[in-house]
């Protein structure tokens, strides 16, 4: 076609048919989304909301968006609409209707009012061809529902499972209480109360401001790509788990701790018991043993005692929070002094130990020389009853009875030893006697 007008070559019929047909196609998509929007549940939370900070800024510039938005869309039906109306004149268009139909199709034939420059500042009015005010509307709606998109995932996200959380913690300090985890009295009652309060001002934080917690993707262009910031949401969530098991700790603690009283008991009195054999049987060795130190026993520690008379109190009460470490310090300390009274009482009697290792010795050296017949030597006799004398008088010389003992199995010794042969020497010659 020779035919040109300031929107470029007169289009034909057949261009102006597949032109009308590809905009009402785009027409029917654009309000298809524009209702879809309308509905959006977070649009129409973010209208009833009262918003504040980064979501009170961005809402306002996208409610101008949408509102700009449809204002386009208006602009570009009625557009459209009028471009039908001239197609419709006459089955076979004019080349007046031709031109003036190329003109609305291509040209900047619409003017929207107050409508934006890209970078941001106002105009009263800008005109479009209809392809790039498509272009536009796709712009205002992407940013549009870009915003409600992340804030109606943050509300569907976030504020569920702090109320999920804060049931759960309402559980647990309902069951800290019972056990006496109170604020001001344990950490775990302060932690509870501290998480108590990040939750209730996370949530209305989440409420009133939803952008705040929201991560876009990094890169992606599609609307809503991103995912809610919930790092407060899990650091109060791990902090609520360690202080539940430290509750079901002290639980436990209410379940058993008469059975762990009772042991402690037992624990401590085999310690007092050996304790007093320990005593008694250092007077005994002072008694029986001569010329050997033997080491002072202490009395048994009233301090111990008196922290278990503690957490017997504590369980009356119970205020199991207390005695849950209490029990815990006590337990290692009665099975320290327990094993401190047994090494008392070791030491203490390690001179009688040693006697009656002497003695044994003693009996079994002369129960060895009775088997070889050899009871009635006279040498043996006389070292063995010596040093009998020094193992079963009182006191008893240790170091001269063990000397007595020795001297008696080395005679024994020699008594039992094989007799020696003689040897017998070859002549140095080689030679034998001459008869």
């Amino acid at each position: 076609m020779g035919v040109t007008d300031p929107a470029g070559p007169v289009m034909d019929r057949d261009e102006v048919d597949r032109a009308l047909a590809r905009l009402g196609q785009e027409h029917e998509a654009i309000e298809t989304s524009l209702f879809a929007l309308q509905d959006h549940a977070g649009r129409r939370l973010l209208e009833g909301a009262e918003l504040t900070g980064v979501t009170k800024e961005r809402w306002a510039a996208t409610e101008a968006s949408i509102t700009l938005l449809w204002t386009c869309f208006d602009a570009y039906t009625a557009a459209l609409r009028g471009a039908r109306e001239i197609r419709a004149r006459r089955r076979w268009s004019s080349r007046d209707d031709l031109v003036e139909l190329t003109g609305l199709l291509r040209g900047e034939s619409v003017t929207v009012a107050g409508g934006a420059q890209p970078s941001g500042s106002a105009v009263l009015s800008e005109s479009f061809t209809l392809a790039a005010l498509v272009d536009r509307m796709n712009e205002l709606y992407a940013s549009s529902l870009d915003m409600v998109v992340a804030a109606d995932a943050v509300w569907s996200a976030l504020p569920a499972r702090i109320d999920l959380l804060a049931a759960e913690l309402q559980r647990t300090r309902r069951l800290a209480h019972s056990v006496g985890v109170r604020p001001g009295e344990h950490p775990s009652g302060d932690e509870l109360e501290g998480i108590t309060r990040t939750l209730t001002e996370l949530r209305e934080e989440v409420v009133r401001d939803p952008l705040a917690h929201w991560v876009p993707a990094g890169g992606s262009s599609a609307p809503g790509g991103g995912r809610p910031d919930t790092t407060v949401y899990d650091r109060e969530a791990r902090a609520l788990e360690d202080v539940r098991r430290e509750i079901e700790a002290v639980l436990t603690v209410r379940q058993d701790a008469e059975e762990r009283l009772i042991r402690l008991r037992d624990v401590l009195s085999r310690a007092d018991r050996t304790l007093a054999e320990a005593r008694t049987a250092r007077g005994e060795v002072l008694a029986k043993i001569a010329a050997t130190e033997v080491p002072v026993v202490s009395g048994p520690p009233t301090a111990l005692q008196e922290q278990l008379a503690t957490a017997a109190e504590y369980r009356r009460q119970a205020r199991w929070h207390r005695l849950s470490p209490l029990l815990e310090s006590l337990e290692q300390r009665a099975e320290d002094e327990l094993l401190r009274a047994r090494e008392s009482l070791t030491a203490v009697t390690a001179p009688l130990a040693v006697r009656a290792e002497l003695r044994g010795r003693l009996d079994a050296y002369r129960a060895k020389v009775t088997r070889h017949g050899l009871a009635e030597d006279r040498l043996l006799i006389e070292r063995y009853d010596a040093a009998r004398r020094m193992l079963w008088s009182a006191p008893c010389d240790l170091r001269v009875a063990e000397q007595a003992v020795l001297r008696y199995q080395q005679a024994a010794a020699e008594l039992l030893a094989p007799p020696r042969v003689p040897e017998q020497y070859a002549p140095e010659d080689g030679k034998g006697d001459e008869a």
